[in-house]
């Protein structure tokens, strides 16, 4: 008899398995379908009440379904006319995988089990939230000239009901900041709307709240079928986005919201003092555009002000493009965010409202999540957004909140250092060397102890269509971890398909493509470029070209002298780079056939191997073979015959790229060689975005004076006047050093 995959999904039984990768390998349980679950949509927002569908299992129709997860949240699941089962999302305090389980009779065991994935609440497509129509009147309703209808838009067809109830929520933290008892809470306070039709509309004229309801000034709207009782939890719903209700505020709000919103400006400036200091252990901003566009293990674009997507940048006028930090500082769990205007300069709120201004609260939350101030987006909203309201767009107090929440200069910001490897495959190491290295196996193109990351890749025989291109390998896939994180690998199926594995499964980013996960962000362009983004703040880049993969690693500075394997040991000294696992070294002039037992030397061990062997063709060919294939006999020098027509366009297409000559000639095919050529231009440009920026700082103007200027990089000049009637002592003009000092002395009128 076979074994059960009952309450076993993810193990390997006696007589089969129920992991992931037992289908493509044959080896499943009978019933592996049946317990470990698939499920659609795959992803819904944290705020839970959304309804999804459980493809494999056909249960029985009267069977009590309950839904629990994290083995402690139960919602109601359903059976459909059709004998589908289904399940409602529950509200969750954070973000990333959720595992969950399904019981069939009444909550005494729970045999199936499947994850879901819980996004930030702006992560989730407008089609599912309801619509704040003209969203600004309502968070400016009752300021001056705000006033009249409200309305609100949803899809019908996203409630299976015929009546539907609107109702308020308000969000709080209660508590001491940074102490234990500090929590996290979403509120029901009462009903807007009480069975009105389902028909996708609701037009209102708002009146204050009754009560203490009104002191509530952030929250959001849920709309649910009516059959259900008010504010009941984890049932099918459709939420707004998340928004400041001046709205349903108070009549002291109405009468005179300017004096009302700078009593609580105040309240909170006062309240800010007592707090700690975040300012000083966040990291500190890129000082150029196209450092801070480079620097992908730790910045990532500012969806609210993006040049990718026309620069709309509402709440910073003057900036082409914003970054935010993507990890929260350690102790506070704060962020970082840095605006550049249209010359690729910083601007910062010291000269212009425009400016970056960080967050006490990162916007993304932070793990562990579950408790302020890490909470995705709300926390932050509490800190940073509710307060904007309050001093800059409700009152003219914005000098109190640009107090608190100064832009960041560059002065200590650190440039990472990259590594590349495509083609057949070259390596450009962190120290600038390059190198090709044809072997085929699996390999450590770097790992470091300091945060145990390790990053490996696969070269495999290329497969190309014509028959040529035996002698030729190339990167097939690549695997990385951090400590304990999860794993990913980044792969070319057997079809010539990239695919993205997490822990060993095949993930889609048809939903969403990006993902919180354990120790580590991924991020999926639309096509295909994928980016990992580990806790120490290195990234790993990966693109597919021409059947081969492209890497790219970015390390911060901390890892100088904490490196080894295939990209060499990162110090800026290029003599140690070919450093053998036993740390002894080879010339850095040696021949191929040398550097081919360099690279032989750094193959990975299958108890090391973070690589998933999930078809008949990888066990055999990387898990019981050796990791390196010494039968394997490269090309060092391919031929250039002149007569050979190929020659003549392979030189017009890589003009004097050596990389992309070597490559035509290996694999005979220009497609591949232009692969390589870009791949080439990419890495060239992202080391010289990366090179160092000197920057000496910002400088006030003197009392009584102005300053011209707001460039505080190399070379730039800032030149100083008085106001009439005041003499001007020191310098006039002061020039930014290559020592990072201002020349001359400081100006006063």
């Amino acid at each position: 008899a076979h074994d059960s995959c009952s309450h076993r999904c993810g193990e390997l039984l006696g007589t089969c398995s129920c992991q992931v990768t037992c289908q493509s390998l044959g080896i499943c349980c009978p019933d592996y379908k049946e317990f470990c679950l698939q499920i659609s949509p795959y992803s819904g927002s944290l705020m839970g009440g959304k309804d999804f569908l459980i493809e494999n299992t056909a249960l029985n129709a009267s069977s009590v379904l309950t839904c629990r997860f994290k083995q402690k949240i139960k919602t109601n699941g359903y059976i459909a006319k059709d004998g589908k089962a289904h399940c409602i999302s529950p509200l969750l305090y954070e973000t990333g995988f959720i595992p969950f389980e399904v019981s069939t009779d009444d909550g005494l065991t729970f045999p199936y089990s499947g994850t879901w994935l819980s996004v930030h609440h702006s992560k989730v497509p407008d089609g599912e939230k309801c619509t704040l129509v003209n969203q600004t009147k309502w968070q400016y309703y009752g300021t001056p000239n705000t006033d009249g209808n409200l309305t609100l838009t949803w899809t019908q067809q996203a409630l299976e009901a015929t009546n539907i109830n609107i109702e308020v929520w308000g969000y709080h933290e209660t508590g001491d900041s940074y102490s234990e008892n500090w929590l996290a809470e979403w509120k029901y306070l009462y009903t807007l709307a009480r069975e009105i039709p389902n028909n996708g509309k609701y037009s209102f004229i708002p009146v204050p709240a009754k009560g203490n309801y009104s002191t509530w000034d952030f929250g959001i709207l849920r709309i649910t079928p009516s059959s259900f009782s008010d504010g009941q939890s984890n049932i099918p719903s459709i939420w707004s986005s998340e928004h400041a209700l001046a709205w349903h505020l108070g009549k002291d709000f109405r009468n005179d919201a300017a004096a009302w919103a700078t009593a609580k400006c105040i309240e909170w400036d006062r309240k800010e003092d007592k707090l700690p200091k975040f300012m000083e252990e966040i990291i500190d901003c890129p000082c150029t555009l196209a450092q801070a566009r480079a620097d992908t293990g730790r910045f990532h674009k500012d969806y609210g002000c993006d040049i990718e997507k026309g620069s709309v940048c509402t709440y910073h006028p003057g900036a082409v493009h914003c970054v935010r930090a993507i990890q929260a500082s350690p102790q506070y769990a704060a962020g970082q965010q840095c605006c550049y205007d249209s010359k690729g300069t910083q601007i910062l709120t010291h000269d212009s409202t425009g400016g970056s201004t960080p967050d006490r609260g990162h916007d993304w939350g932070s793990p562990p999540f579950m408790k302020p101030p890490r909470i995705p987006g709300f926390s932050h909203w509490l800190y940073d957004v509710i307060s904007f309201y309050y001093c800059c767009l409700w009152s003219e107090n914005c000098h109190f909140y640009m107090k608190n929440r100064p832009s960041s200069d560059c002065r200590r910001y650190v440039p990472p250092r990259a590594a590349s490897a495509f083609g057949d495959p070259h390596f450009l190491t962190f120290d600038g060397l390059n190198f090709t290295f044809k072997g085929s196996g699996e390999y450590t193109l770097v790992e470091s102890d300091i945060t145990y990351l390790r990053v490996q890749g696969r070269t495999q025989q290329a497969r190309f269509p014509n028959g040529t291109g035996a002698q030729v390998t190339g990167l097939s896939a690549v695997a990385m971890q951090e400590n304990n994180s999860d794993v990913i690998e980044i792969r070319y199926s057997e079809e010539l398909n990239l695919e993205v594995l997490l822990n060993q499964k095949v993930i889609s980013f048809s939903e969403q493509s990006w993902m919180d996960l354990k120790g580590l962000f991924l991020h999926s362009t639309a096509d295909q470029n994928i980016t990992v983004m580990f806790s120490s703040g290195s990234g790993v880049e990966i693109r597919g070209s021409g059947g081969f993969l492209s890497l790219t690693v970015l390390l911060p500075d901390k890892f100088i002298n904490n490196t080894q394997g295939l990209f060499g040991v990162m110090n800026g000294n290029t003599e140690d780079e070919y450093t053998f696992k036993n740390k002894t070294t080879m010339s850095i002039h040696a021949s191929p056939q040398q550097m081919f037992e360099f690279g032989a030397n750094w193959a990975v061990e299958n108890g090391t191997s973070l690589f998933t062997y999930d078809t008949e063709f990888l066990l055999k060919n990387f898990f019981y073979e050796g990791k390196h294939n010494a039968s394997f006999q490269p090309v060092f020098f391919p031929h250039e015959d002149p007569t050979d027509p190929l020659v003549k366009e392979m030189v017009s297409l890589c003009e004097s790229d050596p990389f992309c000559r070597f490559d035509v000639l290996t694999t005979r095919s220009l497609q591949v060689g232009n692969s390589t050529r870009l791949s080439h231009q990419y890495h060239k440009l992202l080391t010289e975005n990366l090179g160092p920026v000197i920057s000496c700082g910002w400088l006030d103007h003197p009392t009584n004076g102005i300053k011209n200027g707001t460039n505080y990089l190399l070379g730039a000049t800032i030149s100083f006047l008085c106001d009439q009637g005041y003499e001007l002592t020191g310098s006039k003009e002061r020039i930014c050093q290559v020592t990072g000092a201002w020349s001359g002395d400081t100006a006063s009128c």
